[in-house]
């Protein structure tokens, strides 16, 4: 992030209108350094490769009138209500080398730690206080720019959390039988000193921001387009729940870069259809990808070389290409 960061606000607790905004600002605005801070009301938000049925409880989440909106982002699904305050960066990605999630999470962790927390980045996408996550991460390349964004649980209910998200048995199979409210943390509760959330709101306005904070908007013609966008895309099932087709095979790992599901089609030896979900840490739409594949004979040494050709990294986050075959190739079993 540059010296001058234009900070903005949504004005909206509409999770379908703050995702439009979000995505409106990365990818017509440019040019220049971006700090938003927005809440969404009562929502689950799905990672851009996550089939949604899978990762909510629908009768919870119809008993509660919780919203479901898919994010163009890779990751995990995530409950946010009116506890939450959730930050976007978007700016110039740089050298791919410096595209790391430490370059943004840094100035999160730092943040927290003013308030004397003892706050640390963890894991893929976590930032953890005391042991417990507080915040989850992702991010989205386009065009040379970067969207990082992430949750910051401040008081939020841990039994809407709890209820609303399924958790994956194939994630969690090595772990002990801890609850959704004993590992996740609310910040609140680590305060030296009281405060609210909309002090707490105005401190990392300035703490993220810093000296080159500047404040900004969008014109009424801007904000017109984010309608636009907000009806034409988020608000449509078949963008929340219709990304997730049928496949004659499937087969699910979890690896340490994140679960990956396969879901294939083949048909007189050749892919005639493959789609890839789970919450590992996309940076790109993977349509580029399943494109090339689609054709394909089913071997590994053909597989293999349409995926070296392809920037996995952008795509998978941290599984590797190893993996990404070994999922693939087990689907039978």
């Amino acid at each position: 992030m540059g010296t001058r960061i234009t900070y903005l606000e949504t004005g909206s607790q509409d999770p379908f209108y703050n995702l439009a905004f979000e995505e409106y600002v990365l990818t017509h605005r440019g040019t220049g350094d971006y700090l938003l801070l927005w809440q969404n009301d009562n929502t689950i938000v799905i990672g851009q490769n996550q089939n949604a049925e899978e990762e909510i409880d629908r009768a919870f989440v119809e008993a509660h009138g919780i919203r479901v909106v898919r994010r163009t982002t890779g990751g995990g699904a995530v409950y946010h209500d009116l506890g939450n305050l959730n930050y976007s960066f978007i700016t110039d990605a740089g050298e791919a080398e410096k595209l790391t999630m430490e370059r943004f999470t840094r100035p999160v962790v730092n943040a927290l730690r003013g308030l004397g927390l003892r706050a640390e980045a963890s894991g893929r996408n976590d930032i953890l206080v005391e042991g417990r996550k507080v915040s989850g991460t992702a991010q989205r390349l386009l065009d040379g720019r970067i969207l990082h964004h992430g949750t910051l649980l401040f008081d939020a209910d841990p039994g809407m959390v709890a209820g609303a998200l399924r958790a994956d048995p194939e994630k969690f199979r090595s772990k002990s039988a801890k609850s959704v409210r004993s590992r996740i943390g609310n910040i609140r509760e680590f305060l030296r000193e009281d405060m609210d959330l909309p002090a707490f709101w105005e401190y990392l306005k300035t703490a993220l921001a810093g000296a080159g904070f500047v404040g900004g908007g969008l014109t009424a013609e801007e904000l017109e387009a984010v309608e636009a966008l907000k009806r034409e895309k988020y608000d449509t099932w078949e963008w929340n729940f219709g990304r997730s087709p049928a496949y004659d095979m499937m087969n699910r790992r979890h690896w340490d870069g994140g679960s990956l599901e396969v879901r294939l089609s083949v048909k007189g030896g050749r892919i005639t259809g493959i789609a890839f979900l789970g919450d590992f840490l996309s940076r790109c739409p993977l349509e580029p990808l399943t494109e090339a594949l689609r054709g394909v004979p089913f071997r590994r040494e053909d597989v293999t070389e349409v995926l070296e050709r392809q920037p996995l990294s952008d795509y998978f986050g941290g599984i590797t290409t190893a993996e990404i075959l070994e999922t693939i190739f087990h689907v039978c079993e």
